[in-house]
């Protein structure tokens, strides 16, 4: 049975609606703001956003600067040199990415607590009262920075590692035969030519470091998202909000532009480069403790100090009051609209990409991608908005057409939630599947035709089953992203719904931290998934 034009114009359409609807929350971002009121407006620009923009950019630019230095750093270490204990810090370095930022900053206000561990141990050693002793206060712009940082490099060190492994061979080796030693080999050679892949990198660490709402709350950080979040909850004003919401879109469209400078730049440096890989030199004694050491100080830091101190608190709450029922529920609550959200984002992926596989069409594929790069608080608001007067539109029609009262659909359902989900995180999907299409040779689509096959049957019977481990990695990633999404959740769930991460929220803002520690070790515990994937991914690839 051929497919019929019809049908597969179809699939093109259904692919454009799809595209459309991932793209609802922005169009209806823009249409509130442009109905806000500008007496508000002018508030917010002479008392509101100067304060939150200075917040803001000393965190982005403390975070983008430290995350450089410790990703690209390890980055070498683990590339250029060859010690003991190198095969570790490969894969170790990764740890953190299974920790979301709320998560480090819930941990270590706990730990650096006037009365938590460090502390007291400080005062009981030096015979200090806690009037007398001075420590640095984590819950600050500072502190931030320092936590975030160490937690986000990953992103990083992921792709200067790869720029890294893909640089010639010959190029040092005419760097070092040239006299430079290894650090001017660094910052002469290596460096310069792996700046694309810092720029994408840095760009991922800047967004999900402008996405974030609980680590900023926690750590009394004031920052654009947290104006939204406040703007919208705290004054009831949507409009004001969306205009926040769009000035701060502005700049993650600037961030994404030079995300997509940095990967063409990139491309073209890596077909530019030979086969043979960059040398790593033997290093042995002190030399390699050093470098182990040095490499281990951001996954202590940013994965081993808060899992343990997770594991302890989360063995003493059970051993007090056991698992509670309420956990219990947050838990079924978030598996059911993580999975839930998976095989939407998944299959919606697949169709797009199908779609811009056959038709050559890669327009729908990118625009429904920008999800990714809004805010979840944004996309909240987006959401609230556009579905808002959808909802209201179908409620009054069949209330006033047909006399039937329904109340609002949408809104305040586990639908929207799923929806936002989707929206966020197809571009995980739409990557993951693209790049398992790049590896299937159009040979192998002429060679089904000549068989017999049409475009469905090639789809479901030769592309299907070879895009099975990019599905099932995108799947995985999509998931886990879902369980530990916390801005979109907490402005959109439905009343009385908790999630893993909204109830460690609310018991880090009541300050019972004790009390929020096995959902946060349940998040990690799961986030350690896709960091396992990555690091057999990674060896498998080299």
């Amino acid at each position: 049975m051929s497919i019929t034009k019809s049908a597969f114009r179809s699939l093109i359409s259904l692919s454009g609606l799809l595209t459309l609807l991932a793209c609802l929350p922005v169009f209806g971002l823009v249409w509130t703001a442009l109905q806000g009121n500008n007496e508000i407006w002018d508030h917010l620009i002479r008392f509101v956003i100067p304060a939150t923009l200075i917040d803001t950019f000393m965190l982005l630019f403390g975070v983008g600067f430290l995350t450089i230095l410790i990703g690209t750093g390890s980055a070498w270490i683990v590339t250029a040199y060859q010690f003991r204990g190198r095969s570790i810090l490969d894969w170790a370095l990764l740890l953190p990415l299974a920790v979301p930022t709320y998560i480090i900053a819930y941990s270590y206000i706990d730990i650096l607590h006037p009365i938590g561990p460090v502390q007291s141990l400080l005062r009981d050693g030096l015979g200090l009262d806690m009037q007398q002793l001075w420590f640095p206060n984590i819950r600050s712009v500072w502190g931030g920075i320092f936590l975030l940082s160490f937690v986000l490099y990953p992103y990083v060190y992921l792709s200067t590692r790869a720029m890294f492994l893909m640089q010639s061979a010959s190029l040092i080796e005419v760097a070092r035969s040239l006299g430079l030693n290894p650090n001017k080999v660094l910052l002469k050679v290596a460096i310069p030519l792996a700046r694309p892949a810092i720029a994408v990198g840095t760009s991922l660490v800047l967004m999900e470091t402008i996405n974030d709402i609980g680590a900023t709350e926690f750590l009394g950080i004031n920052t654009l998202t947290l104006s939204i979040y406040s703007t919208w909850i705290n004054q009831s004003d949507l409009a004001s909000a969306a205009q926040i919401a769009i000035f701060m879109l502005m700049f993650i469209t600037f961030l994404v532009l030079i995300e997509r400078l940095g990967r063409q730049k990139q491309r073209y440096m890596n077909s530019a480069q030979r086969s043979r890989l960059m040398p790593a030199r033997h290093i042995t004694g002190r030399k390699a403790l050093l470098l182990f050491g040095l490499g281990m100080i951001p996954v202590v830091i940013g994965f081993v100090i808060p899992f343990c101190h997770l594991i302890v608190e989360s063995y003493k709450r059970i051993q007090y009051a056991g698992f509670s029922d309420s956990l219990l529920e947050a838990s079924v609550n978030t598996l059911s609209l993580a999975s839930v959200a998976t095989f939407f984002t998944i299959l919606i992926g697949f169709l797009i990409v199908s779609s811009a596989r056959f038709s050559q069409n890669i327009w729908f594929s990118r625009i429904a991608s920008l999800g990714y790069a809004i805010p979840g608080t944004v996309l909240a608001i987006g959401l609230m908005l556009s579905l808002g007067a959808i909802d209201h539109a179908i409620a009054d029609f069949l209330e006033f057409k047909l006399g039937i009262s329904t109340g609002l659909l949408l809104l305040g359902t586990s639908g929207i939630l799923i929806y936002a989900y989707t929206v966020r995180f197809l571009a995980i999907s739409i990557g993951s599947i693209e790049s398992g299409y790049n590896r299937i040779h159009g040979v192998l689509d002429d060679a089904a035709r000549n068989l017999g096959q049409n475009k469905r049957g090639i789809l479901w019977r030769v592309h299907f089953p070879l895009l099975a481990p990019a599905i099932l990695s995108a799947a995985l990633l999509v998931f886990v992203d879902a369980m530990k999404e916390l801005p979109a959740t907490l402005l959109l769930r439905p009343i009385n719904m908790e999630t893993l991460a909204t109830q460690l929220y609310a018991e880090a803002s009541r300050g019972a931290y004790e009390d929020g520690a096995i959902a946060a070790l349940l998040i990690v515990l799961v986030g350690l998934i896709p960091v396992i994937l990555l690091a057999r991914m990674g060896k498998t690839n080299r």
